[in-house]
């Protein structure tokens, strides 16, 4: 009966922390969507909220280490147990390093709006984003359903994404070409471009953790990257 009693509660412990990060991906799920849209829009306002809710999504990150390291100190889990709670652990830092370029991308957005809108290039912008704004809810529901074949899926995409930066990336140099004037706003997009990229690898690392979850094993075939090579836009 107490070993019974003691696997509930550890069973519990492995809920609630998966809770929290669900909780965390819900959140930075909302920042990439509400950071693309206050592109689009020009919504200095909405940008500033997104910066704003950042801290949310790094205090559950902090929740997150701090009951993980807990249930390893009481718990002393092994196997698929432990494989669980390292991966939640591998997951909040990863969705609190696309929260931290959704950020970015509200502080670019509050410094583009006193700049010249630069023709269709927020709504492409925007399209990229819901795209990565896809695939991380399906990481997050692979990670849920101990889904291979969704996880397998959202890595595929990253491609696309891929794909889509570097199309913006070669739009950029075109109307820096062709006028000078649109070269600081084209370069703040490119930022705001290479930004959602990474969110998009962050979210495939997402993926690639839940089929080490599942499998126990990290995936065979080495990602296709599709990026052009870029500067260091971790800042």
């Amino acid at each position: 009966m107490q070993e019974q009693h003691i696997v509930s509660s550890f069973d519990r412990d492995l809920e609630s922390i998966q809770a929290l990060i669900m909780k965390m991906g819900g959140l930075v799920e909302v920042a990439i969507s509400d950071a693309t849209r206050a592109l689009e829009d020009r919504d200095e306002e909405l940008a500033q909220q997104v910066r704003l809710r950042d801290k949310a999504i790094d205090a559950l990150e902090d929740q997150v280490n701090s009951e993980a390291a807990r249930v390893i100190a009481l718990r002393s889990p092994t196997a698929t147990d432990l494989r669980t709670v390292l991966t939640v652990m591998k997951l909040a830092g990863n969705l609190e390093r696309v929260g931290d370029y959704a950020k970015n991308l509200g502080k670019r957005t509050s410094s583009l709006v006193q700049m010249p809108d630069i023709d269709g290039a927020s709504g492409a912008i925007r399209r990229m984003g819901r795209e990565v704004e896809h695939m991380l809810r399906d990481a997050l529901d692979a990670f849920v359903q101990r889904d291979v074949a969704m996880a397998e899926d959202v890595r595929r995409r990253d491609q696309e994404v891929d794909q889509m930066y570097n199309a913006l990336f070669r739009e950029f140099l075109t109307f820096m070409m062709e006028d000078p004037r649109n070269i600081t706003a084209c370069m703040h997009l490119h930022f705001i471009a290479k930004n959602i990229e990474r969110m998009g690898d962050h979210t495939t690392s997402i993926a690639e953790q839940v089929i080490y979850l599942v499998t126990g094993e990290m995936p065979a075939e080495e990602r296709i990257k599709g990026s052009m090579p870029s500067y260091n836009l971790d800042l």
